[in-house]
């Protein structure tokens, strides 16, 4: 399904995941996008020409897209972005009113685990603090929730993981992801996210045919049936 354009554009309910993106954050008053491309980027740039909404939208095109992981792609855009932003992927469906607890500084969007969630948890301590992140859902001895891939930082967080993503790039370190860096300056108190929950029931990574299976349930009637042996959504790893 991702071999011939982005996940992104993959139809929820008839509706790409991309367009219910920006539709919740046109809702919540967003007036800036920073993309950033690699898999068949021109698409996307296609699709959010006709479909931003009044939005603006620059571009960031990661070459490496292949070879590299949301690091770099961060790491890519840090010219773009001189403020305190929403950080998120774009493989995510919700709802709008979800992100109202987001549209402050240094938040981060966690949920009570389900079966099907796999990727990295958080420990929280007092006042909704995190303590510490975990690169997986497996087995623990304390209360874990897990990440949904959006955040907000402020400036001083941004100008901090900054100079971080630069270390990991300059060391070679592409191929990580950029919760490396939250998992570090958590460690050593230079960042304290306050998390934001969001109800397990009503939001959805889709990473494969079964994810856009449940999502659909979640989100949209079922779409036609197609041969899903032979496809599959992680045969291509991209950041837009």
């Amino acid at each position: 399904m991702t071999q011939n354009a982005p996940k992104c554009l993959t139809e929820v309910g008839g509706r790409p995941i991309l367009d219910r993106l920006i539709h919740n954050l046109r809702a919540k008053g967003i007036e800036r996008l920073v993309v950033v491309v690699g898999h068949q980027g021109d698409q996307i740039r296609e699709f959010l020409r006709h479909n931003a909404g009044g939005i603006r939208v620059d571009y960031v095109f990661n070459a490496e897209y292949r070879t590299t992981n949301n690091l770099y792609s961060l790491w890519l855009a840090r010219q773009q972005v001189q403020e305190p932003f929403l950080l998120l992927e774009s493989d995510l469906v919700f709802e709008a009113e979800m992100l109202d607890g987001m549209l402050y500084p240094d938040r981060i969007a966690i949920s009570h685990l389900r079966p099907w969630m796999n990727g990295t948890t958080v420990v929280l301590g007092s006042e909704s603090r995190v303590t510490a992140f975990r690169p997986d859902c497996g087995e623990c001895d304390m209360p874990r929730y897990k990440t949904v891939n959006i955040y907000s930082l402020s400036m001083k967080t941004w100008q901090t993981m900054e100079e971080r993503l630069s270390g990991y790039v300059s060391d070679g370190r592409l191929g990580v992801y950029y919760e490396t860096v939250f998992a570090d300056m958590v460690a050593d108190d230079s960042l304290a996210f306050e998390a934001v929950f969001f109800n397990a029931d009503r939001w959805y990574e889709i990473d494969t045919l079964v994810d856009l299976d449940e999502a659909e349930k979640l989100f949209g009637a079922p779409s036609p049936a197609t041969d899903r042996s032979l496809v599959s959504l992680e045969s291509m790893a991209i950041h837009a």
